[in-house]
């Protein structure tokens, strides 16, 4: 991954213009929005639909990494497909699926999972059978309107979707009792966790209770908190889903480790204009850091035409700005990063990428500048430590640094309107956006671009 980032940062093909972006999501960009140019004929677009935009949000297993992402439909102009007709609804998840089908779905996740929410009403749909089944979970869901499945239907549904590789997560029997029946064949069940310790505490417990005779692992989605999460993971739940995985903690008593300590010291010196023959001393102090400099100057990403074998050379070839750059990725690859952190991390290049692509005619380097702002706005998340104990060293400018530490700044919209495309609050992304005067279709093809660049750069 981070040789890849620093192709990145050493001047490699990295454009952020859409036309660099993969054909999956060109089309993406194209498609996606329902009041943007019509699809090709051969694959229509139903026309009764309303005018959507994507949203995505992180789901974390047990290890406390990306085991996938929810990917849902947000209606602008602040209504919910849920409150339309079943009608609607279905056009809604024939749009859906059409959008990650489009989107190379299965490419872009990997391993990973994809959960989509369907009405119970759209299981028998043959739109389906174009997901890559065996990374997708379905979530039907009961829908007000008529019409509405016979159970037996459903559950036979489920079971064919199963057959074909589908895993079946089921809501909360103890909310929709109507499924409890077929809850020994589902692969997961899901609830909601907002406002856990005081609404859903003694409902969490009666599941969890349920759940040991039977197989089905659990989600919790909408967790808010860390305490949250961790009440859930000390009962043994499977996925969590929610606000908290980007969530700060004080850490008050965190220190940068010796090797993150190391960098970020020559960084300082750096930044304080220190003579060009320090650094190179302070750099030859550092064995591994030596190597690794040399390694990644004499890389294919950097495409010297000739082999580079001392740090003096290294330095004269590279230059202070993009030493500095390259030091500041360093850090966060300077100790292996698991759990949470790796989270936050994957995160954090998604804001990046997407900071840059939306930078797209600005100069070179604003985009640059953009791109920081989007990978370090995490840096306390990743580092775990105090926020001033990780930017303190970067020597970041001062527009860098306002908008990390929560100030305003000329990049504070950007920033906030990443940060809203991750989460699945559909009212919050287009009032961002409407800020920013991007429109929010644009700004969901563009993050789902960003996601396909970070999944790829970890690949």
């Amino acid at each position: 991954m981070f040789s890849r980032l620093i192709k990145r940062f050493f001047g490699g093909d990295v454009a952020p213009q859409a036309a660099d972006a993969t054909a999956a999501f060109v089309d993406l960009n194209r498609s996606a929005p329902l009041r943007g140019p019509a699809p090709p004929a051969a694959n229509p677009r139903p026309s009764e639909a309303p005018a959507t935009f994507l949203c995505r949000e992180a789901v974390l297993g047990r290890d406390q990494r990306i085991a996938g992402y929810q990917f849902m439909l947000r209606e602008a102009g602040h209504q919910r497909v849920q409150q339309r007709s079943r009608r609607v609804a279905h056009l809604c998840a024939e749009v859906l699926v059409a959008d990650l089908v489009r989107a190379d779905v299965g490419r872009l996740l990997g391993p990973r999972l994809a959960f989509i929410e369907v009405p119970d009403s759209f299981l028998d749909h043959p739109s389906l059978q174009t997901l890559p089944a065996r990374q997708t979970v379905l979530l039907p869901r009961p829908h007000a309107d008529v019409g509405a499945p016979d159970l037996t239907g459903v559950f036979d549904q489920c079971r064919r979707l199963q057959g074909h590789g589908f895993r079946i997560a089921l809501p909360d029997p103890l909310v929709v009792t109507d499924y409890a029946g077929f809850l020994a064949h589902a692969n997961l069940l899901w609830m909601e966790g907002s406002g856990l310790e005081v609404a859903h505490d003694q409902q969490l417990r009666q599941l969890l209770q349920t759940l040991k005779a039977t197989p089905p692992a659990l989600l919790v989605r909408g967790l808010d908190t860390l305490d949250h999460f961790r009440y859930c993971f000390n009962g043994g739940v499977r996925y969590f889903q929610g606000p908290f995985v980007t969530s700060r903690e004080s850490w008050e008593a965190g220190v940068l480790s010796p090797n993150v300590t190391r960098i970020t010291a020559l960084i300082a010196r750096l930044r304080g204009d220190a003579p060009t023959e320090e650094i190179t001393a302070l750099i030859k102090q550092d064995a591994a850091l030596s190597m690794r400099l040399l390694r990644y100057i004499n890389s294919a990403a950097v495409a010297l035409p000739e082999k580079v074998s001392s740090i003096e050379r290294a330095l004269l070839l590279v230059g202070r700005d993009k030493l500095y750059r390259w030091l500041i990725l360093l850090a966060y690859g300077a100790d292996e990063v698991e759990g949470r952190a790796a989270a936050a991390l994957e995160t954090a290049l998604v804001r990046a990428r997407m900071l840059e692509l939306l930078g797209g005619d600005r100069p070179p380097r604003e985009r640059e500048s953009l791109f920081l702002v989007g990978l370090l706005s995490l840096a306390d998340v990743i580092l775990q430590v105090p926020l001033d104990k990780a930017l303190a060293p970067l020597g970041l400018d001062p527009d860098i640094d306002a908008v990390l530490r929560g100030g305003d700044g000329p990049w504070r919209g950007l920033l906030d309107l990443a940060v809203a495309c991750e989460r699945s609050d559909g009212e919050s992304l287009e009032a961002v956006a409407a800020r920013c005067g991007i429109a929010p279709e644009a700004a969901s093809a563009c993050h789902l671009d960003a996601l396909n660049w970070a999944t790829e750069l970890q690949s």
